[in-house]
């Protein structure tokens, strides 16, 4: 008759476990504290990203034959113009050189307002 193999149970496992671990099975206190750093980075993460800027502008470009219009909220005019410009220039031009050429044009149009 074959012999089948005996796993052993809870009870044995435990008393095999280093001393002061018997009987005692949770999380460390360390666990505890990277998952609640990182549950808060998280949220910062979160807060920081949902937070609205304080101007919206959209922008609209020719360059190469197309166009594109983009808008983007900034803390400032200038940063929400430069990046919606920026942003519209990544659909219409292609490498290097053609996306800085894109970004020194002139926008066809500008429209800013506070949010």
């Amino acid at each position: 008759m074959p012999q089948t193999a005996r796993f052993p149970g809870p009870d044995a496992l435990l008393s095999r476990a280093p001393i002061g671990w018997a009987g005692r099975v949770g999380v460390k206190r360390t666990s505890w504290l990277a998952l609640a750093a990182l549950v808060g980075l998280g949220a910062f993460v979160v807060y920081t990203s949902l937070q609205a800027g304080g101007v919206r502008c959209e922008v609209c470009i020719e360059f190469g034959g197309g166009r594109a219009c983009r808008a983007v909220d900034g803390a400032t005019e200038r940063e929400a113009l430069m990046a919606a410009q920026t942003n519209a220039c990544a659909l219409l031009a292609s490498g290097v050189t053609n996306t800085m050429a894109c970004e020194r044009t002139d926008p066809t149009s500008t429209a800013c307002r506070a949010r």
